[in-house]
């Protein structure tokens, strides 16, 4: 038997009707012969709510505590999601972060995954478990818990993924692919079947919100196939992995924009060695 990763985003457990529909996708995969290891985010926007919450509180930045209050939004989800797969008749055990192995430096709310025990999941999973597993979330080697920031979810789903060997690694999703652009903003956007990590790398760094950079980088080092597919119609979505080279290949493959940044042009600056370094220097502070 062969190990599939499938990883559900906030959307997708928002709420006892959703997370009851990925137990079905899950216990289905399971059933199909595959031993399936899941990674849930949060519910909804309850990260955003958490941090809303920590606002009204205080107005410093507290990082240890921070990390231990927004890793709670997972337990939730992967608590109820191992009850609604339970209830379908399979067996499933929870694990948080640091009990699913995901170690981590020390940087707090921004922590990065140095090494990947995987010894319980795999344990679990011999014994015909469906494990799911806390996105988004680890232990430090000081033994704190740490996040791995915006997207993490995505970084832990493939880091598991390349250390269980997976056959793929399922990004479950409110879009059903990877497409030519936003088909929120762009209705006649065209889906994208097949993308290669540098194209996708490239397009998550540039605005691209469908994938976390850091995981698609995670993905093309340790050779993990990343399929984008969505979480409430059955249809093929976008695979990830290496193309080859010999491929006829689009010249643009997509559209990206980032609402974060803005572009500012200063007019009649005197052509004067230090004017631009006092200009940015100042802008820098």
């Amino acid at each position: 038997m062969q190990v599939i990763v499938q990883k559900f985003g906030g959307t997708s457990v928002d709420g006892a009707e959703k997370i009851k529909n990925v137990a079905r996708i899950v216990v289905n995969t399971k059933r199909k012969g595959d031993h399936v290891c899941v990674v849930v985010s949060a519910p909804g926007d309850m990260t955003d709510r958490l941090i809303e919450m920590a606002k009204e509180i205080t107005g410093n930045i507290y990082p240890r505590e921070m990390d231990m209050l927004l890793s709670t939004g997972e337990r939730i989800s992967i608590a109820l999601l191992s009850m609604a797969v339970q209830e379908l008749g399979e067996k499933a055990i929870s694990f948080t972060g640091s009990q699913a192995g995901i170690i981590t430096d020390t940087s707090h709310m921004k922590a990065r995954i140095v090494e990947v025990k995987a010894d319980r999941v795999l344990e679990e999973l011999g014994k015909g478990k469906i494990v799911i597993v806390a996105g988004f979330q680890g232990i430090s080697s000081e033994k704190h818990v740490t996040t791995l920031g915006r997207g993490g979810s995505d970084t832990t789903a493939v880091a598991l993924a390349a250390r269980l060997n997976a056959r793929v690694c399922e990004i479950y999703t409110d879009v059903d692919g990877v497409y030519t652009a936003d088909p929120r903003m762009v209705p006649e956007a065209r889906k994208v079947p097949l993308i290669s990590y540098e194209e996708m790398l490239e397009m998550a760094a540039t605005g691209a919100k469908v994938l976390n950079a850091r995981s698609v980088e995670f993905a093309r080092i340790y050779k993990v196939p990343i399929h984008v597919r969505s979480s409430f119609v059955p249809d093929e979505g976008t695979w990830i992995k290496e193309v080859p080279e010999n491929m006829e290949r689009p010249v643009i493959t997509a559209v990206t924009f980032d609402e974060g940044e803005a572009k500012v042009t200063i007019r009649r600056v005197p052509d004067r060695p230090g004017v631009a370094a006092k200009i940015f220097s100042k802008l820098a502070e």
